[in-house]
C-alpha cells in the first residue's frame, strides 16, 4: 500500500452485520407489489388491454383491445396463416411466438381458421402479418401495463 494511505475500519451499523436476520432480505412491499405487476401483466397479456383496465387507464385498455382484436380478426378473415408451436424452421418459431402474444385472440385462432389459412393469395399472406402485428402490439402493451404497475411509467 502507498504511504500516507491508511485502511480504517468500516463502521456497520448493528442492523447490518453479518449475523442480523435482516441482512438480505427485500422489504414484503416490493415483493407484493412485483407479484402483484407479474399479476396484471399476466392478465393483460391474456386478454389485451385488461391490464390497463386493472389500473384505472381506460383510454389505454380500449385503444390496445381494439388494436390487437381489430388487427388478429382482421388477419383471421384474411384467411392468414396461423403458427404452431412444432415448425419446421425458425420463422416459423418466430410466427409462433408473435401470434401467441395475442393472447385470447390466439385461443380463439382455432374457431376462426375452420377452412385453413390461405397463402396462396396475397390477401392470406396480409392476414399472416395482421395476426403478428396483434401479437406484437399486445407484447408492448404488456410491457406498458408492468411498467405502469411497477410505478416507472405514468
Amino acid at each position: 500500500m502507498p504511504e500516507g494511505y491508511a485502511v480504517a475500519p468500516l463502521d456497520v451499523p448493528d442492523s447490518m452485520e453479518a449475523s442480523s436476520p435482516a441482512v438480505g432480505r427485500i422489504p414484503f412491499a416490493e415483493v407484493t407489489a412485483a407479484v402483484a405487476a407479474g399479476v396484471i401483466a399476466a392478465l393483460a397479456w391474456f386478454i389485451p388491454g385488461a391490464g390497463h383496465l386493472v389500473l384505472r387507464r381506460w383510454q389505454r385498455a380500449l385503444a390496445f383491445f381494439i388494436a390487437v382484436g381489430g388487427l388478429a380478426v382482421s388477419g383471421f378473415l384474411m384467411r392468414g396463416n396461423v403458427f404452431r408451436l412444432h415448425s419446421q424452421d425458425p420463422f416459423g418459431t418466430l410466427g409462433f411466438i408473435a401470434d401467441a402474444c395475442s393472447g385470447v385472440f390466439y385461443v380463439m385462432s382455432h374457431a376462426f381458421e375452420t377452412a385453413g389459412p390461405n397463402v396462396s393469395r396475397a390477401i392470406g399472406d396480409y392476414g399472416t402479418r395482421f395476426i403478428a402485428a396483434a401479437g406484437i402490439v399486445n407484447a408492448l402493451g404488456v410491457c406498458d401495463a408492468y411498467e405502469i404497475a411497477r410505478g416507472r411509467r405514468r
